[in-house]
């Protein structure tokens, strides 16, 4: 029995190879290697043409993948997500610190969804797929699209700006209590908005703050390397923080807590919450 996988390419993309772009998007196939076997055999077409290692994707395609049965693994990754919101459109989920969403290896946070979605009844239901990234070590609300035509939706929702994120981090010393950073981040300009809302003093660390952060561009590391430019490093954060400063063995204090947007579909207004991890509240205790 055959196995057939679609992706529907986001509209606004860098074009690229299909042999880059194409790692990760089919959990049977996670890995480089296994993407170009997969062309060499004439398994994967684009917009109904058969693929190779030279085929461009520049924005808005539909890639799909046939494999025979016999060279199929039906591998899965069992890997349990906490679902916060679900419909035949599209899911929230709790990513946990310690996955990459996608890639090339085979724990991934892409690859675990199938095991832990229901799949969706319409017509171009599909592999669900993230639409958005979080760092290794960052927790939080990840959105997903269930289907072609939402996975298209949600990617010009990010585009267009029209997600309200909010993060909260612990960061180290003395902070104003609120302010915008707007430095370049990678050359490209980016905004972040910060508002401390607790702060408690520190032995080691002075201070440490609660904060609230509202991203308005998606830089690739932007919460992380605009603090560490405020002189306010991440706790926890190894690659940008003070080398005398890391607090070792309990992770980066960074959670991605709250996603708002309009349904595609719906018209329903959606503010998904998730609540502050353990670590953080054993600093800053919540109320029940």
């Amino acid at each position: 029995m055959q196995i057939i996988q679609t992706h529907q390419v986001p509209l606004a993309i860098t074009p690229m190879r299909l042999q880059e772009y194409g790692v990760g998007i089919f959990s049977t196939i996670p890995t480089r290697s296994g993407l170009k076997k997969a062309l060499k055999k004439e398994y994967i077409t684009v917009n109904g043409e058969v693929a190779s290692t030279a085929t461009f994707i520049t924005g808005g395609e539909t890639i799909t993948l046939i494999l025979p049965g016999e060279t199929a693994t039906g591998k899965k990754l069992i890997f349990p997500l906490r679902v916060l919101f679900e419909d035949e459109h599209l899911a929230l989920v709790h990513k946990p610190a310690g996955i990459v969403v996608s890639g090339n290896s085979f724990k991934t946070l892409a690859n675990a969804l199938p095991q832990n979605l229901k799949r969706s009844e319409l017509i171009d239901a599909t592999t669900p797929q993230p639409v958005h990234r979080l760092d290794l070590a960052t927790t939080g609300i990840l959105l997903a699209g269930k289907t072609r035509a939402a996975i298209r939706a949600l990617n010009k929702l990010f585009e267009d700006k029209e997600v309200e994120k909010i993060y909260y981090a612990l960061c180290i010393g003395k902070m104003e209590a609120c302010g915008n950073i707007t430095e370049d981040v990678d050359g490209k300009s980016s905004f972040t908005e910060y508002k401390v809302l607790e702060w408690v003093a520190s032995g080691r660390f002075r201070r440490l703050n609660l904060v609230e952060l509202r991203p308005k561009t998606g830089r690739r590391h932007q919460l992380r390397k605009h603090l560490a430019g405020l002189g306010n490093p991440i706790l926890g954060d190894k690659e940008y923080g003070c080398e005398n400063l890391i607090l070792k063995g309990k992770g980066l204090y960074l959670h991605a807590g709250s996603l708002k947007f309009t349904h595609p579909f719906t018209g329903e207004t959606l503010h998904i919450q998730d609540g502050l991890p353990k670590k953080f509240r054993k600093i800053f205790p919540q109320p029940e």
